[in-house]
């Protein structure tokens, strides 16, 4: 968008605002500035301008990007509120959802299948009267190969699990931190301090599915440590269960946690003290010099609906 809006507080204009939440959702000055066409420069000052009208730090740089300040996240949150609520009245205005027609092929794993499609499903079906939504469920390789090769128009993926390909483009719009499950129980929950190394000697429910397993590997090795793996399963509900039961422990994200088992038994989760990777959700889409109406209209509507339901 390209909307400014040069009365807000302190001189603080929209494009800012979008700036910031780009930065955010992206973790890079680069990918943002791409996302919001313009340089990386022009994005840097725009920032740095923001923070002086707050008087505020919003970011601090490292090896592999940029992390927002406690105070960058607060902020942003308010600023993601606006941007979004801004591009919905624009879109409103600019087109109504009864315009549109045809079929939309959506590409969906597992995760996403069992966890956010069933919500998305019937808004979309309620917000695009006249919109044809397909959703195909397959493994992430099969649905990067079939956007490059045009069989899905979008997908709904772990772009945490993506490989850069470089003829595709995506957009983060959740980001599920991981933690420590337990039964209600469990001495782990008790220490002040609690790490990967202390987690090493315990039994380890690992669940296998959406490439879970090599995720797990990934940052377990990272440490130079495995899991004591007890009991591997494809069925989440089994992980929870054996994990209520306290046979084990397991590492998994927000996203997927709840508090009881199917047989009524307590959960409890904790953060460790070693930084685990995010699971990232979001959408997926072969670059095109024109993207079709239709599939930013769709875009746009998970984007806001996975805002709005955090």
């Amino acid at each position: 968008m390209n909307i400014e809006k040069n009365n807000m507080s302190s001189g603080i204009t929209l494009r800012q605002l979008e700036y910031l939440v780009a930065l955010a959702e992206t973790g890079q000055v680069s990918r943002a500035a791409l996302r919001c066409h313009v340089s990386q420069s022009s994005m840097t000052i725009a920032l740095k301008n923001l923070e002086r009208s707050l008087g505020a730090q919003l970011f601090e740089r490292h090896a592999k990007g940029v992390n927002l300040t406690g105070a960058g996240e607060r902020f942003m949150r308010k600023a993601q509120g606006i941007v979004a609520g801004v591009e919905e009245a624009v879109e409103e205005i600019r087109h109504s959802p009864d315009d549109l027609s045809g079929r939309v092929r959506i590409g969906v794993t597992e995760t996403i299948s069992a966890y956010l499609i069933p919500m998305l499903v019937s808004a979309l079906s309620r917000h695009f009267p006249n919109l044809q939504i397909e959703m195909i469920e397959r493994d992430r390789s099969s649905i990067e190969k079939g956007l490059m090769a045009q069989e899905f128009d979008l997908a709904f993926i772990l772009v945490s699990n993506m490989e850069g390909r470089a003829e595709l483009e995506y957009e983060t719009m959740l980001r599920s931190p991981r933690r420590l499950w337990l039964h209600s129980d469990s001495p782990l929950q008790y220490p002040q301090s609690l790490g990967l190394e202390d987690i090493a000697r315990a039994d380890y429910i690992l669940l296998d599915m959406d490439e879970h397993v090599s995720t797990v590997n990934r940052y377990w090795g990272a440490q130079g440590l495995e899991p004591k793996v007890h009991f591997k399963s494809s069925s989440l509900e089994a992980v929870r269960s054996l994990v209520a039961l306290g046979q084990g422990v397991t590492i998994l994200s927000d996203l997927v946690y709840r508090p009881i088992s199917l047989d009524g038994r307590r959960i409890i989760r904790r953060d460790l003290d070693d930084k685990l990777p995010t699971m990232d959700v979001g959408c997926v889409w072969k670059k095109l010099e024109h993207q079709p109406r239709n599939i930013s209209a769709v875009i746009d509507f998970i984007r806001r609906s996975i805002s709005e339901n955090g």
